[in-house]
């Protein structure tokens, strides 16, 4: 029992120090501010603004509540060990051990983050690329990847755009994923992913090659967004659907182009023209902001010349269903033949691989 005892001890050092470093009683402070906003009278007045402040607040209270629980159940298995430190229950304690590593494991991955937007939220695009209809298809299947990874991680996540292929599959999506370190997390995606699987898009059932790019930006709060208008093209549309069924009646989507550069931003979530105009407006400019920075420029007023697609040479990770499994990350070597987990959105251990090699270097 003594090394398991040892263990915990460590274990519960590290979470200590982590809550320390994370300055989580500040988080505590915010919370409780919160929720006094929530508390008043007018709260919902501005029906737009108190949905925000109550998301915010639902996500930072698992967020402590998590770190809590675990501190708890941390020393709770440590005083458990000490009380009753014989052989016996040796086996009942190990499995208790082994949880509360894994637990600790995934949540330490927070201690690693700390860019200047790590805590925003993230907006991932998918776009298809190469490979017709099973890229399309492969595009989807991303999307799917990142949802259930958001769902699982306790993270929120929203559809905010998607354009459709004819046969099967989405051209490009945009997704927003908010809640502790999300975007911190999903940069780490940012690349063209490689899928490898006999098609069901082919009557000869042949293997297929097809890619998606996957592109992460933080999103900006509200008073950061500053462009002028003259470098603008805002166009409005009618919101389609899967198969090119109305969502709307009305012209409520969003294209706005940033003419300077050519960076256009698509968004139909929202049945209200006003708010797809204002969630556009922060996606374009929090792309536009990595490019400033990505160009050294001090300012995204100071941006120019048409932006370049991605090289889809460049592959960051290879998903290969046929004629064997593996997901391989190819910036870590990082890989393992659960291609369904992965599938399933069990991507932190690749997450945690890249923070790892980064970190070291």
């Amino acid at each position: 029992m003594k090394p398991i005892i040892k263990q915990l001890s460590i274990l519960k050092e590290d979470i200590d120090q982590a809550i320390r470093k994370l300055d989580i009683q500040s988080d505590q402070k915010t919370l409780s501010i919160l929720e006094e906003s929530m508390a008043s009278a007018d709260f919902w007045q501005d029906s737009t603004k108190a949905e925000v402040i109550s998301k915010q607040s639902a996500e930072l209270r698992r967020y402590i509540q998590g770190w809590l629980d675990l501190q708890e159940e941390l020393q709770t298995t440590l005083e458990l060990a000490e009380l009753d430190n014989s052989d016996d229950v040796a086996t009942q304690f190990e499995g208790l051990l082994a949880a509360l590593q894994e637990r600790s494991k995934t949540a330490l991955v927070a201690v690693k983050l700390s860019g200047e937007f790590d805590r925003n939220p993230a907006i991932v695009q998918i776009s298809a690329g190469v490979g017709g209809t099973d890229a399309q298809d492969w595009a989807q299947m991303l999307q799917e990847m990142y949802i259930k990874y958001a769902n699982i991680s306790g993270l929120s996540v929203e559809v905010l755009d998607s354009s459709y292929g004819e046969e099967a599959g989405i051209k490009s999506t945009t997704l927003r994923i908010s809640g502790p370190f999300a975007y911190g997390k999903l940069c780490t995606e940012k690349g063209t992913h490689r899928l490898v699987r006999l098609s069901p898009f082919n009557s000869d059932n042949l293997r297929q090659t097809s890619f998606a790019m996957v592109d992460v930006v933080p999103e900006l709060a509200e008073s950061e967004v500053k462009l002028d208008e003259k470098d603008l093209r805002v166009d409005v549309y009618r919101a389609g659907g899967h198969g090119g069924q109305s969502v709307n009646t009305t012209d409520s989507a969003v294209r706005i182009t940033h003419l300077p550069t050519g960076t256009t931003v698509a968004i139909q979530n929202e049945r209200s023209q006003l708010k797809n105009k204002q969630v556009a407006m922060s996606v374009l400019y929090a792309r536009l902001s990595v490019l400033a920075r990505q160009q050294k420029l001090k300012d995204v007023a100071d941006l120019r010349g048409t932006v370049k697609s991605a090289d889809w040479g460049s592959q960051i990770r290879s998903y290969v269903l046929h004629p064997y499994t593996k997901v391989k990350d190819h910036r870590t070597n990082y890989e393992t033949s659960d291609t369904s987990g992965v599938l399933n959105g069990e991507i932190e251990p690749f997450i945690e691989a890249y923070l790892d090699q980064n970190i070291k270097k």
